[in-house]
Formats: C-alpha cells, sequence, structure tokens
C-alpha cells in the first residue's frame, strides 16, 4: 500500500482524501516509479474544482520525479534503478508510488536534483516546444519573450543565453528585471516603465524582432504585433 491523494468528488480542498492505495505491478509499456518530488501546478485546481472535467474518482497532479522501481512489458529506455522526472497525463501524481505510462519518462541527469526537476518539467518542456517546434530559433536573432521572470521566463532566459538569441525580456519591476538578466536576458524592459514598442525598436535599430512570444494576450497583444517584423510570428 501507498499513501496517495484521490477525490471521488470536485469542488474545494476538502474534497482531497488522503488515503492509501494499492500500487501493483506494472503492465505492457508502463512503470512503477516511487516518487521523491511532485509538483504543484495551476491546472490541478482547474481539474480538482471541475473547470476541467476529469472521470471520478481520480488522482491528482501531472508532474514528478523519482525512481523506477519497476518496468512493464515492452519498456526499455527506462529500467529499475534509473531517476526519472515527468510532466503530462494522466493525473496522478500526488501519490507516494505509482503505476504510469514509461514513455513519458525522462531519465535525469545526476547534477538535477529530484526538487528541481519536478519544479521544472511543465515548464522546461514549454519553452521547448516554444523555441525548437513553434519558432525554430537561430544564433544571433533577437526576440521578446513576455513575463521574462516567471517560471517559463526564466528557463526561456538560459535556454535563449545557451543558444546564442539575445532574448528582449519584459517585467514588471526592478528586481524581477535583475532576475531576468542574471538568468541570460540580454535586456530587459519594465512595462510599467517604458514603452515596450519603443525600447524594442531602440535596441533593434528599428528592425524589429522575428518572433515574439507573448503569454499575457489581451494587454500586449497589439504592442506584441507593433514588434514584429514583416510575416513575424
Amino acid at each position: 500500500m501507498a499513501k496517495a491523494i484521490r477525490l471521488t468528488r470536485t469542488g474545494g480542498p476538502e474534497v482531497l482524501d488522503y488515503v492509501d492505495v494499492a500500487v501493483g505491478e506494472p503492465g505492457p509499456g508502463e512503470a512503477r516509479v516511487r516518487q521523491h518530488a511532485i509538483g504543484l501546478n495551476f491546472i490541478d485546481v482547474y481539474f480538482r474544482t471541475g473547470l476541467y472535467p476529469m472521470p471520478l474518482p481520480s488522482g491528482l497532479g501531472q508532474e514528478g520525479a523519482g525512481v523506477v522501481e519497476a518496468v512493464g512489458e515492452g519498456v526499455t529506455h527506462v529500467r529499475p534503478g534509473d531517476r526519472v522526472a515527468y510532466a503530462g497525463r494522466p493525473n496522478g501524481a500526488y501519490s507516494e508510488v505509482r503505476v504510469m505510462p514509461a514513455d513519458i519518462l525522462v531519465k535525469l541527469p545526476d547534477t538535477i536534483d529530484f526538487e528541481t526537476a519536478a519544479a521544472m518539467m511543465l515548464q522546461g518542456l514549454t519553452v521547448q516546444y516554444l523555441f525548437n517546434g513553434t519558432y525554430k530559433l537561430q544564433p544571433g536573432q533577437t526576440i521578446l519573450f513576455h513575463a521574462a521572470a516567471g517560471g517559463v521566463g526564466l528557463i526561456a532566459c538560459q535556454w535563449a543565453r545557451a543558444l546564442g538569441v539575445h532574448l528582449i525580456g519584459t517585467v514588471g519591476s526592478k528586481e524581477k528585471g535583475e532576475l531576468a538578466l542574471a538568468h541570460g536576458a540580454a535586456h530587459v524592459i519594465n512595462y510599467n516603465e517604458e514603452d515596450i514598442v519603443a525600447r524594442v525598436l531602440e535596441i533593434t535599430g528599428g528592425a524589429r524582432v522575428p518572433v515574439v512570444y507573448d503569454s499575457v494576450g489581451k494587454d500586449t497583444f497589439i504592442r506584441s504585433l507593433d514588434c514584429l517584423q514583416p510575416r513575424g510570428l
């Protein structure tokens, strides 16, 4: 038996039950993972309240890190003893041990601890698809990234620097600007004190940027468009 959070109805935090669950052996394509850390994300609240429907009863949580205890038939990329992390379906990360699809497990380098891995997987995967799938960044480019001091933004700052990309990050305070710069942003714009479009034109010598990453939306959308080169993304 293992301890886990389960819910049989949706609502406030009071619907979360701390219970004993039988874990069992992994089936084909599955792995059993003993978790050392889990990630807490706002999407968990959406599932708990019912805003995002899911079959009940259910576990909760989509992000975690731990050690593989056993693998099922057909699983070859991880094996017992491997340190792993994951983010994504299905819900159930709020547990000591769980059987789960093995294909979403990623091996952890020795230099990354469980707590860091569990806290960064979702944000890291977001930057991965933004920088490699949505728009393939090239060394020497200058880009605009809104909310550069957030969880996704700080990983984006580091990733951009590693790629040789000049990231212009927007922030809401001097302290957040210093944080973004310390993590690799080439420039920061405090949107509470500076005009975003004017500063981007100044930084780029009027050329604007080929891509803007905007997780804010309504308040920044038009300015994002004004910062783009023709046919930019």
